[in-house]
């Protein structure tokens, strides 16, 4: 698996030496100019377009809008600006690394949330990726790259300026995140670029409400499994050079005095669980998983790691064909700690029971998690099972109102509509889909679809205005990327 995301070209035209971008805020306003925060955006949203596509990507809406909040919690409290808004996303990858790519993305594998004993770890080593993101470290050591990095983005432009024309498909030109090199890795930010993500990333931790010793902690742990893996090049390490200047560095932050420590959300320990079984792929390493869950429901545990560990017990239960053991496990889970992954695995356990067993579970999950995107992703799906079709696509217009920016709301929506014999509408929700997750060209095909069905002359009118919109936005980002060609 490899580390994050880039070109497929750029593993064969990449030399083997690594830069050393000098990415400090003092830089001078030209290497920001070379790569504006428009052209980053729209790498970043190319990247990602295909990158969902890729079998390591999570799709999980409940794992990713933790992780997503929790990173826009800490850049809320950045101690100057960002450019992008910041989205992070899980991979399933049980190396112990994360990433940052151009346009706000941060991707974390799953095999680091796993091996964080706490929140606060966690957060630290999301900080410390936000501290790049805010110093604009990806953009500025792009553009600073004299050859390999430099032939990365312009293929990665040629790709996406061909894909925007309507003349290949993305991926051809784009590697995923278990084919290509990690940027990270090709960039090597230097001693001082790293030491600023620290310490910026370590106020946003104090400011936010952390306990800041995560961080320090957190590194400790990734220098240890560094070790473990060395001459992998797989690593945080191997991307993020640790040492111990960085961490005294860190500790010297603390003062003698670092107070108490901060009490995790519980949804750390649930999404942890349900990403140690996204992870699990063998007979093998479920058995190992079984066990650790075991060890995890001791008494002197957090109560929250207690549920969890529950919850995950429940459903090794579930996926072994034991629903009635799966349901004393949840029960006793509920009882100590409620969750929205607990609750979406007891919208499962209520399948046999039939649909009106499964509504009223999702009915009861929505009453308690009205905030959570994963329990309304559920709360619609049990609706259209039941043949609701009507109340499915009225739900799911309130959830596009409430997360205007989460595609697979979009998607649902348009299965719903097609199910009502609403094609022209259908059709207008694929668009909106396909624009959010950056397949521009399909999304004007569609509206172009919806159109042709359509025999309403402001019906007509307005697909036409959305048409044109597209295709402005399509050439916006033609102009703005052709400088970069090469």
């Amino acid at each position: 698996m490899a580390q994050a995301l880039c070109l497929a070209l750029a593993v064969s035209c990449a030399g083997p030496a690594r830069a050393q971008p000098v990415g400090l805020p003092s830089m001078g306003a030209a290497s920001a100019a070379e790569l504006s925060p428009q052209v980053e955006a729209a790498l970043g949203q190319a990247i990602m377009a295909q990158g969902r596509h890729d079998p390591t990507y999570i799709a999980d809406l409940d794992i990713n809008q933790y992780l997503t909040d929790l990173g826009r919690r800490l850049a809320a409290q950045a101690p100057q600006p960002l450019a992008q808004a910041i989205t992070v996303f899980a991979v399933r990858d049980p190396s112990i690394n994360a990433f940052a790519l151009p346009g706000g993305y941060i991707g974390i594998h799953s095999g680091l949330v796993l091996a964080a004993q706490s929140e606060s770890e966690l957060a630290g080593v999301l900080a410390h990726e936000i501290g790049h993101v805010m110093q604009r470290h990806i953009a500025r050591g792009i553009t600073q790259q004299a050859q390999g990095t430099g032939l990365m983005v312009a293929s990665l432009i040629g790709a996406l300026l061909a894909a925007l024309a309507g003349q290949g498909d993305l991926a051809m030109g784009v590697a995923t995140f278990g084919q290509a090199a990690t940027i990270d890795r090709q960039l090597g930010f230097s001693r001082g670029a790293e030491q600023e993500a620290d310490r910026a990333g370590f106020q946003m931790m104090r400011r936010a409400g952390f306990d800041p010793r995560g961080m320090p902690d957190m590194f400790r742990r990734l220098m240890n499994a560094s070790r473990l893996n060395e001459g992998t090049g797989r690593g945080y390490a191997a991307t993020h050079p640790l040492s111990i200047q960085r961490l005294s560095d860190l500790e010297n932050r603390l003062g003698p005095e670092a107070g108490p420590a901060a009490a995790a959300d519980p949804e750390f320990w649930f999404v942890r669980a349900r990403l140690a079984l996204i992870q699990a792929r063998s007979n093998e390493a479920l058995q190992r998983l079984r066990q650790a869950f075991r060890s995890d429901v001791r008494e002197d545990h957090d109560p929250g790691r207690r549920a969890a560990a529950l919850f995950g017990l429940a459903w090794l239960d579930w996926k072994a064909g034991d629903p009635a053991a799966a349901r004393r496990q949840a029960d006793q889970a509920q009882a100590i700690q409620g969750s929205p992954q607990l609750d979406m695995l007891l919208i499962r356990l209520a399948q046999p029971q039939g649909a009106a067993a499964v509504l009223d579970a999702s009915a009861q999950a929505w009453k308690r998690w009205p905030e959570n995107q994963g329990v309304a992703e559920a709360r619609a799906r049990a609706l259209q099972a039941a043949g609701q079709n009507q109340p499915a696509v009225d739900f799911l217009q309130a959830a596009v109102r409430q997360w205007p920016d989460v595609p697979e709301f979009q998607e649902l929506l348009a299965n719903g509509l097609e199910r009502l014999g609403d094609k022209v509408r259908a059709h207008e929700a694929m668009a909106q889909y396909f624009q959010q997750t950056g397949a521009l060209p399909t999304a004007m095909e569609h509206l172009q679809q919806a159109r042709s069905l359509s025999r309403d002359f402001y019906e007509q009118s307005r697909l036409d205005m959305q048409i044109r919109e597209l295709r402005d936005q399509q050439e916006n980002r033609r102009a703005l990327l052709e400088p970069f060609r090469k």
